[in-house]
């Protein structure tokens, strides 16, 4: 396992909703003063909120929350309950009549693996904030995490069970850049050696999905039946055009630990957070953005196997 947390950078809050029955759930990652937000999605079949918005030349520059979540399309609902618990709170954009949380968010694919008539509810994000800690460490199968499997080019049958992981990377000067993940994916994930550490099998041990798909081009994937969804976060001073770069950059961490990646049938999304409190070597920070998203997708891969929370 990598070291490290999304919640290592001040100011970052992690909470998670897990319906352990239903095999699905939600992660809200929070950063109540706001941070200066970007997004980058690469998969075919992507389900997302306020995407529009986390791109440069939008008026807003800030976030409050990024929230991930199982469902399908209807684990959208979270992120309403996650946007009405933090204006309870205090937390969001000052318009004068009211607070406006901006939640970004993004689901995945987990209605097979569980059972498909339970999903993600706004009471759902509201129990994620309110679960939400600045000392929440737990990987696995848990949140978001909770109903995500790798490795479904050739049916559920042949799946693995995957989950949420996250790392931390500490640069110099005390800058800090995170990543946490809930990996869905239709490929395998592979470890730093090169080997499949989870993803499709048969009796005979790994299929290796990529080597298959190349050589016969038989597989079973359904579009939206996968997706693997990410935040990438740093104490790093970023304008939002960074940011959003820094988003592009941790893709590459997705191509590094998944093949194949970001399928017509994957709606991988990549979110950043920057809290904007240490300058920094914007090299340093996106390179390291790359290796800590490729360790928080081992770390998921390797937390469910080993059955940590």
């Amino acid at each position: 396992m990598y070291g490290g947390y999304i919640t290592d950078i001040p100011g970052i809050e992690v909470g998670h909703y897990t319906d352990a029955e239903g095999k699905t759930g939600v992660t809200a990652v929070i950063a109540r003063q706001g941070a200066v937000c970007g997004c980058d999605v690469r998969g075919g079949a992507p389900g997302t909120r306020e995407t529009a918005l986390a791109r440069p030349g939008q008026l807003v520059e800030k976030a409050h929350a990024a929230v991930l979540s199982g469902g399908s399309a209807f684990g959208l609902a979270a992120a309403s309950g996650v946007m009405n618990e933090l204006e309870r709170r205090g937390v969001g954009l000052d318009m004068g009549v009211a607070r406006v949380p901006i939640v970004l968010s993004a689901v995945l694919y987990d209605l097979e693996y569980g059972r498909a008539d339970i999903r993600p509810t706004e009471e759902s994000g509201v129990k994620a904030v309110l679960a939400a800690s600045k000392d929440e460490r737990r990987m696995g199968s848990i949140g978001a995490g909770t109903g995500a499997t790798a490795g479904k080019a050739f049916g559920m049958q042949c799946c693995e069970k995957c989950g949420l992981g996250s790392a931390s990377i500490t640069l110099a000067d005390g800058v800090i850049v995170s990543a946490i993940v809930a990996v869905n994916a239709l490929g395998d994930v592979y470890d730093e050696s090169g080997s499949i550490i989870c993803g499709a099998r048969n009796e005979n041990g790994y299929i290796n999905t990529e080597r298959t798909i190349l050589t016969s081009s038989n597989t079973s994937a359904k579009a939206g039946g996968n997706t693997t969804i990410g935040i990438v976060a740093t104490n790093a001073v970023l304008d939002k055009a960074q940011a959003c770069r820094m988003a592009s950059v941790a893709h590459n961490g997705y191509a590094l630990a998944i093949r194949p990646v970001h399928t017509m049938f994957d709606g991988d999304t990549v979110f950043s957070l920057a809290t904007c409190e240490k300058k920094a070597d914007t090299t340093a920070v996106f390179t390291a953005a790359q290796t800590v998203m490729r360790y928080a997708i081992i770390n998921a891969a390797l937390a469910s196997k080993q059955g940590l929370f």
